[in-house]
C-alpha cells in the first residue's frame, strides 16, 4: 500500500500525517472487514474463512511495513536536515533565523518519531482484533 501520489511528503508535517491517516485505513476498518468477510458459525460452509483471513493478514502486514518504512524514511530525512542545520549553527551561532529553523526541524523530527509510537499502538490493536476473529481459521507465520 503506497502513499498517495507515490511518495510521502516529509517537508510538511500536516501533509505527512494526512497521508499516514489514509495509509491507516485498513487498520481503521479492520472490524468492519472481519465482520463482512469472516463468517459466523452458521455461515461457515459458504465462505473459505482460512483464505479470507490469510488475505486480510497479508494486506495488513503489507500496510504496516509500508507505513513503517515511510515513517522511518521521513525520520532519516529530517534527521539529516537537523544535522546540517546544527553544523551551520556551529559556524554561525548568532544567526537567529538559522536557530529558529533548527528548532522547527527538531520539533518536526520529534513529532515524526512519536508517529512510530502511534504506529505501534495501531498495529497492536489491529493484530489483536485479527487474532480474536481469525485465530480459529488462520494462524499467521511467526515473526522474527
Amino acid at each position: 500500500m503506497a502513499a498517495p501520489g507515490g511518495s510521502l511528503n516529509c517537508e510538511d508535517f500536516s501533509m505527512f500525517q494526512e497521508v499516514l491517516k489514509v495509509m491507516r485505513t485498513i487498520d481503521d476498518r479492520i472490524v468492519h472487514s472481519l465482520n463482512t468477510t469472516v463468517p459466523t458459525v452458521s455461515f461457515s460452509g459458504k465462505v473459505d474463512a482460512t483464505q479470507t483471513c490469510k488475505q486480510l493478514y497479508e494486506s495488513m502486514m503489507e500496510a504496516h511495513l509500508s507505513r513503517d518504512k515511510a515513517i522511518k524514511s521521513c525520520i532519516a530525512q529530517t534527521s539529516e536536515v537537523v544535522g546540517q542545520l546544527r553544523e551551520e549553527r556551529a559556524k554561525d551561532s548568532d544567526n537567529l533565523a538559522l536557530i529558529k529553523q533548527l528548532r522547527k526541524e527538531q520539533t518536526k523530527l520529534k513529532l515524526m518519531q512519536s508517529e512510530l509510537n502511534v504506529e505501534e499502538v495501531v498495529n497492536d490493536r489491529s493484530l489483536k482484533i485479527f487474532h480474536e476473529r481469525c485465530r480459529i481459521h488462520y494462524t499467521p507465520p511467526k515473526v522474527k
